[in-house]
Order: C-alpha cells, then structure tokens, then sequence
C-alpha cells in the first residue's frame, strides 16, 4: 500500500484525452485499487487495477451530492465532438443516455463500489506510518457510505432540497460547484420538462442568502480550498432582483474564498428563462461584468416553432424566443466575462418545421462563426439511446455556427 497525502494537482480543469486531477488531494493506492481523498478525508474517485478494470484511464467520482458517475473514454473523438469534454459522465439514474452503455453494472466497478469502504478499513487497521497518515486514515475510514450520505442530506437540507439538475455549462468544472439558492421554482412550469419542481416562483431575502453562506462554509471547511465556482440555484435564478443577485454572489465569493482558491479563476453559473432574460435589466450585466471571474447563464429556449412550443407546454411565442436569442448573442458579444447560452429540444418524434427552424436560429441567424454561446441539444425520452438522434445531431453540427453539443443532464 503507499499513501500520498496533500498531492497538489492541476490549477485549473484541463481539456485532455488523459485524466488530469485539480486541486489538493490524498491519494491510497494498493495493488486492486486506486482512492482519492479531498481535504475531508472524503473520498472523491475510485479506480480499479489489473485486467479486470474496464480501461486504465476510466475511474469513477462521487459527487457532492453522494452520487457515483463513472467517466468513460467513449473513443475519445466521438465524446468531444458531442459533448465537449474527452470523459464521459454515465450516470446511475435515468437521464438522457445518449451514447448509450452502462458501465455502473460491470462487475469489478460494482464490486469496488461495494467494498472500497471495507478495503479502507482494513488498511486503517493494519498501517503503522507516522502520526498525520495515521490521522489521514481514521478520519477517511469515519467517512463511510451510511456518513457521506448523511452529509449530502445536510448539504441539501442548507439550501432547501437537492437541485434537480445543473447548468450544463457547470461541465467546464467537472460539476464541481457550491451550490447556493438565490430564488426557488421556475417561471414556466413546462409539461415536457422531466426536472422541474412544483414549487411557486419566489424570491429569497438577503438574511436567508447570508445563512446559508455561513452553514455552507462550515459543511464545505476545509475542501473549499478546492472550489472556485457557485451554483445560484434553483431553476431561474435570473428572476431574482438583481441587486441581490450581485449581492449572493459577491458575499459568497469573499465569504466562501471563491476567487483564492486552489484553483484559479472563479465562476458563476445559473439558469435562466426566456422571460427572466427580457426583464432583466442590461444594468445587470454591467454589475456581473464588473464582478470577479466569469459568469454562465444558461437559457431554456426549447424551440423555434410555434406547434412545437405548443407541444411542449411551453408558454411562449416564437417570436419571444427569437428575441432571446437575440439578446443572448448581443449579451455574447458585449461583455467578455458573461457568456449566455441556450437549451433546444431534438427528437426524431418532433416534426420537420421545428428541426428547420432550429438550423434557421443555429445557422441564419448568427452572422459568423464563433466560439461562444453554447447550444446544448436534450432529447425529450430519457435513457433512450437513437442512432437516429445522434446522426441528426452530426447534422446539425457541421451546420451550426454556434458550439454544439448534447446536454448530458446531471443532478448536484
């Protein structure tokens, strides 16, 4: 066994074909296993060895939210054109399974999910090192299943329930996020949409922000040296006012060490609506271009036609969603720290009028070729994979002039 304690990885996530760690973290490697502690003692990845494992460069990664994801190659090449990043998240509840595959069910990665904690403790028991690895071990053996578990209900029960979904721009951090709730429910209520609540739209107030700062910084103690980006939740944060808006994410980011972090840089990441986006007022954007570091603000578009919007239970125009947009490309264009982009549907099931009218929003209505403002496609049918799908995507890619990909939609 060797155990590497305080290992200082990248500074930033870094885009490769090969796994890069970032930030600060512990390291137990034994000849069946490799585990990977934060500055809790919690373990974070797993991986196994030998021949049994199914690729040496796929491992799996719990999330704070006590989710195991298992990241994948997919052939590299493939996943990055879909998806942007060269890992791919396969997650263990029902979501837009694209690509297809189910690596969680192959039998040496659900052996190690079932046994990594017994393996930790028999270590624990059996090592004789100096006084911090002893510490390191107790601590990380404290931390078992039945534990983290219970802290992710803690993490929830701090912000007001688990958020459904992120922003798929939250991928540029590996999801590694605060999560912090600036304004609850979403403005729409869509009849299509899988990961909505029933909750009312409504504000937050500046005391309930200020509390839930102060209780994230003692769940988060000492791994907030490895988070530099927040999540304002929940589904259209946009709707808050924006001074308290700007308020949340100035005092969590000096509160909470956001911007001298081990990593460097910060960001912000939140969802809005087509109607939060026109009442939003362009002040707003010139306070969060002033902020530190840069700012996602991912937008529900869904579509260009109008029988599609219908379909969808989407209260909306199309030519309300035309002028969104507008304005995200406009918003793109203006400010270099805030990139807005925008969600649309695809589906083999969906007519011909919205595939033409997603080109014309894609292709005709963006005067050149740019590298910002995402458009992320989700089909409509969950854990579904279509090869159909997929060649209709490659289609649209080769014609957008906007970076697509697919929305892989994971939950905090």
């Amino acid at each position: 066994m060797a155990l590497s304690l305080a290992i200082r990885g990248s500074d930033h996530f870094v885009k490769a074909s090969y796994p890069v760690r970032a930030g600060v973290y512990s390291e137990v490697e034994t000849d069946s296993c490799i585990l990977h502690f934060n500055l809790n003692q919690e373990i974070i990845r797993a991986q196994g060895k030998g021949d049994g494992w199914p690729h040496p460069q796929e491992w799996l990664q719990r999330t704070i939210g006590n989710d195991w994801v298992y990241y994948s190659t997919g052939g590299y090449a493939g996943v990055f054109e879909a998806t942007g990043e060269y890992y791919l998240p396969n997650l263990p509840y029902r979501t837009n399974n694209i690509l297809g595959g189910n690596p969680l069910q192959i039998a040496p990665v659900a052996a190690l999910l079932e046994t990594w904690h017994q393996r930790l403790c028999e270590i624990a028991a059996h090592h004789s090192g100096n006084a911090a690895e002893d510490a390191f071990l107790q601590a990380a053996r404290r931390n078992g299943p039945t534990r983290l578990e219970q802290r992710a209900q803690e993490l929830f029960a701090i912000i007001g329930g688990r958020p459904s979904v992120l922003p798929p721009d939250t991928r540029h951090v590996d999801y590694r996020v605060v999560p912090l709730t600036v304004h609850r429910g979403c403005l729409y209520k869509c009849s299509f949409c899988r990961v909505k609540n029933k909750a009312a739209p409504s504000p937050l107030s500046a005391a309930d922000i200020d509390r839930q700062i102060d209780r994230l910084a003692c769940f988060f103690g000492d791994d907030l040296a490895n988070h530099n980006s927040l999540f304002l939740g929940e589904h259209d944060a946009l709707l808050a006012d924006p001074e308290l808006l700007c308020y949340a994410i100035e005092q969590a980011q000096r509160r909470l060490g956001l911007t001298s972090s081990n990593l460097a840089g910060s960001n912000v990441f939140l969802f809005g609506s087509v109607g939060s986006l026109r009442r939003a007022p362009r002040r707003l954007f010139d306070e969060l271009e002033r902020l530190p570091g840069r700012v996602y603000l991912n937008i529900g578009l869904e579509s260009f036609d109008q029988a599609t919007l219908d379909q969808l239970g989407k209260p909306l125009t199309s030519a309300e969603v035309g002028e969104a947009f507008a304005t995200m490309l406009e918003i793109n264009a203006r400010f270099s720290s805030i990139e807005v982009t925008a969600n649309l549907v695809i589906d083999d099931r969906l007519n011909e009028d919205h595939h033409q009218s997603l080109i014309t929003l894609i292709r005709d209505r963006v005067g050149k070729t740019t590298s910002k403002g995402a458009i992320y496609l989700s089909p409509l049918s969950f854990g579904n994979p279509s090869r159909a799908r997929l060649f209709s995507f490659y289609h649209l890619k080769r014609l957008s002039r906007l970076p697509l990909y697919l929305y892989t939609i994971q939950r905090l």
